[in-house]
C-alpha cells in the first residue's frame, strides 16, 4: 500500500459518558491540522466495550461536533472508502489482521497467568509488579500442546523488537524507548477477540492515517503502536508508523488532570450556560497553543490559517473558567446585533419567556443594551427577561428587593413616580432628566442611592441593562406600574 500524499488525521473516541472538554480540544487540534494542510478528517467510533458504550453517548458526540461546527470529511454518518467506521462492525478486518500476524510469526500464543508471571519475578528477585516477562516467546509446539491439554486458554502477544524505538514527536521532539522497556503485549484473546491495542492501529493502518494528534497520557503506548504498525506493514497491511503529536493534558484545580467526574469537564455545561461555539473553541485552542504572544481572541478561520502543531506546548494546560468566560464575552461582542439577539432566544425560553413575533421585535431593540455586558448568553437572557414579563408574572429577586425595596426606598420611588408621571414624551433622555431632577436634585441623593431602588423595581435585579433605555422599552404604563408596586412593597403592603 503506498503512503498517502495527503494529510489524514482521525478523531476516534469511545462513546462513553458526556463529551469532555479535553476530548474536544483533541478533536479541534486534529481538525485544525487537517484543514491547515488541506487534508482529511476521519471520525470513527471505538465502540467495542459493550459494558460501557452507549447509544446516548454516541449521539452526544455527534451533537457536540455538529454544535461546534467541527465537520469531518469521512466517517460515521458520512461514510467513505474505508468503512465501516464503527469498530463493532469491523470484526472481520481485525480477524484478518490477526491471522496475517500469526502466519507471519509476528505474534505468538502466551499461556502464562498473572500469578505465574509474578512468581517468576519474585524468584528472580525482581519487582513482582513488573508485568509480563516475555517468558512464552519461544515455547515449542509440544509445550503449547501440553498447556492446551491442561485446559489453558492463551492470549496472542506481539513480539516486540529487540532494539530501541525512537520517533520524532511533533510536540515533544525526539522520544526514545529503550529495548526491553516495553514487554510483549496482548493483542487478542485466545478465541480471537481483538483488544484495543490491536484494533486502534489496524484501523489507522487501513484508513491510511498519516498523523495522530492525541493526549500525552497515551505517550507510553506509542512504542507498542509503532512496533505493531511495522509488523502490519510486513504482513501487507498499511504503510508503517506515522507521525505523532502528543498534546498536553488539560488540568483542573491543583494541576490535576481534569477528570470526567469534574463538572467543569462537561462540554454541554458550557452550551447550557450560553457559551457560543466560536468562544468555546477559541478558548480550547489556547489550551496548549496560541496564535500570537499578544493575542488571545481569534476566529476559527484565523486558527486554521496559523495552526502549526509543532508550536503546541508540551506543558500541561490548566482550564481557567474566568479566562474562558472572558474569551466568550469577546466573541459575543463580535457578533452582529441581529445574530446576538437570535442566539439569546433559547435562553430566554429557558427563563420561561415565549418568544413570538412581537417579542422578537422587542428583543432586537433590547439585545444591544446587554451585548457589551454579557459573558455568556444566559447572562443576557437573565438581564432581559424582565422586559417580557407581564405584571402578573413579574417579581423582583427576593435578595435584591430586601436590600433595595425596603422602607428607605419609599420616598425615592414615590418621587420617581411623581416626576415620571408628568412626562409628555417617554424616551431615555426624558426619563433620565426626570429621575435626576426628582432624586438627585430634588432629594439630594447620590446617584447610586437614588437609582438602585428604581432599577430593582423596574428590572427585579441589581444588574440590568442601562436603566433609562430599559424603561423606554418597557413603556410608560408598565414602568409606572412597577414603580408603584415598589412603593407598596416599601410601605410593607406589597
Amino acid at each position: 500500500m503506498s503512503t498517502p500524499a495527503q494529510v489524514r488525521v482521525r478523531f476516534s473516541p469511545s462513546p462513553t459518558g458526556i463529551p469532555h472538554v479535553g476530548l474536544i480540544r483533541t478533536a479541534l487540534f486534529n481538525w485544525a491540522h487537517a484543514r491547515h494542510h488541506g487534508g482529511t478528517m476521519v471520525f470513527r467510533i471505538e465502540d467495542t466495550d459493550a459494558q460501557r458504550d452507549s447509544a446516548e453517548s454516541y449521539e452526544a458526540l455527534l451533537d457536540a461536533l455538529n454544535w461546534l461546527g467541527l465537520d469531518w470529511d469521512e466517517g460515521v454518518v458520512k461514510g467513505g472508502p474505508h468503512g465501516p467506521y464503527r469498530q463493532s462492525e469491523r470484526g472481520e478486518l481485525y480477524a484478518d489482521a490477526l491471522r496475517r500476524l500469526i502466519d507471519g510469526g509476528e505474534v505468538y500464543e502466551s499461556f502464562s497467568s498473572a500469578e505465574e508471571i509474578e512468581a517468576r519475578h519474585r524468584a528472580a528477585g525482581r519487582d513482582p509488579k513488573l508485568g509480563y516477562d516475555n517468558a512464552d516467546r519461544d515455547l515449542t509446539e509440544d509445550q503449547r500442546a501440553a498447556f492446551r491439554a491442561e485446559g489453558r486458554t492463551p492470549v496472542y502477544r506481539l513480539r516486540m523488537p529487540d532494539r530501541d524505538i525512537t520517533f520524532t514527536d511533533l510536540v515533544r521532539g525526539e522520544v526514545t524507548f529503550r529495548a526491553g522497556q516495553v514487554p510483549d503485549f496482548v493483542l487478542a484473546r485466545g478465541d480471537g477477540t481483538p483488544l484495543y491495542p490491536l484494533t486502534n492501529p489496524v484501523d489507522d493502518a487501513l484508513m491510511e492515517i498519516t498523523h495522530v494528534l492525541r493526549g500525552e497520557d497515551l505517550l507510553a503506548s506509542t512504542p507498542r503502536q509503532i512496533a505493531l504498525l511495522e509488523a502490519l506493514e510486513r504482513v501487507g497491511i498499511g504503510h508503517g508508523p506515522f507521525t505523532y503529536a502528543h498534546l498536553p493534558l488539560v488540568t483542573g484545580e491543583g494541576s490535576r488532570k481534569l477528570s470526567k467526574r469534574d463538572p467543569q469537564s462537561n462540554l454541554f455545561h458550557y452550551r447550557d450556560r450560553g457559551f457560543v461555539p466560536e468562544g468555546l473553541l477559541n478558548y480550547l485552542a489556547l489550551l496548549g497553543w496560541s496564535i500570537a504572544e499578544d493575542r488571545d481572541v481569534f476566529t476559527l478561520d484565523e486558527m486554521v490559517a496559523a495552526f502549526d502543531v509543532s508550536r503546541v506546548s508540551g506543558n500541561a494546560a490548566r482550564f481557567d473558567l474566568k479566562k474562558a468566560e472572558a474569551i466568550n464575552a469577546a466573541h459575543l461582542r463580535l457578533l452582529a446585533p441581529e445574530d446576538f439577539a437570535a442566539r439569546i432566544v433559547p435562553y430566554l425560553e429557558a427563563e420561561g419567556v415565549a418568544v413570538g413575533p412581537e417579542e422578537e421585535k422587542l428583543l432586537a431593540a433590547a439585545a444591544p443594551l446587554v451585548q457589551e455586558r454579557s459573558q455568556v448568553l444566559s447572562d443576557a437572557a437573565r438581564m432581559l427577561a424582565f422586559l417580557f414579563r407581564d405584571e402578573d408574572t413579574f417579581a423582583p429577586d427576593e435578595d435584591a428587593a430586601a436590600k433595595n425595596l425596603n422602607a428607605d426606598a419609599e420616598p425615592v420611588l414615590t418621587a420617581a413616580v411623581a416626576g415620571l408621571s408628568e412626562l409628555t414624551s417617554w424616551d431615555a433622555a426624558a426619563i433620565e432628566e426626570s429621575l435626576k431632577a426628582s432624586l438627585v436634585d430634588g432629594l439630594g441623593l447620590k446617584p447610586r442611592k437614588a437609582f438602585a431602588p428604581v432599577r430593582v423595581a423596574i428590572s427585579g435585579r441589581t444588574v440590568s441593562p442601562p436603566l433609562y433605555e430599559s424603561m423606554e422599552l418597557l413603556g410608560r404604563e408598565r414602568s409606572l406600574a412597577r414603580l408603584g408596586a415598589g412603593v407598596r412593597r416599601s410601605q410593607g403592603m406589597g
